[in-house]
């Protein structure tokens, strides 16, 4: 992990080249979280799940949205960023910015694929305010 030594200026400069150069993929339905035991893997979800994460209890397991759930559903998008590219700080500075201008707290899963620059992140936020956070993402890239 890269760690930056930088004035506030150069941060803020720095990671919007990094949100307009990275490859931001949204998702056209919504995700929800399921629950499993965690004696139990869900593997009846293995081909759909964008992220599996669990504590001592349960697995969560993040997936399409089929039926109007009870389960709180989330606007998905994601971020692949280029190779090089100090990212360092990002997730912080994006959710933070976006509290601040749209009000909303987001969650965040971040996974590495290596031969597509390494750490990729998908966020979620509430459906009910998905358009104004797509559109303040979009307006910091640019």
């Amino acid at each position: 992990m890269h760690i930056s030594q930088e004035t506030p200026a150069q941060r803020q400069a720095r990671l919007r080249k990094v949100i307009a150069e990275a490859e931001l993929l949204v998702y056209d339905q919504p995700y929800v979280f399921v629950e499993a035991s965690v004696e139990r893997f869900p593997t009846h979800h293995i081909a759909d799940a964008l992220a599996f994460v669990r504590d001592s209890q349960v697995w969560s397991a993040l997936v399409p949205q089929r039926l109007q759930e009870e389960e709180e559903a989330f606007s998905l998008f994601s971020f692949h960023f280029p190779p090089n590219l100090d990212n360092s700080g990002f997730v912080g500075w994006l959710a933070s910015h976006l509290k601040a201008s749209v009000g909303t707290g987001v969650f965040v899963v971040c996974g590495q694929n290596s031969t597509r620059g390494s750490i990729f992140d998908y966020w979620g936020a509430p459906l009910s305010l998905a358009d104004q956070v797509l559109k303040e993402v979009k307006l910091l890239r640019g």
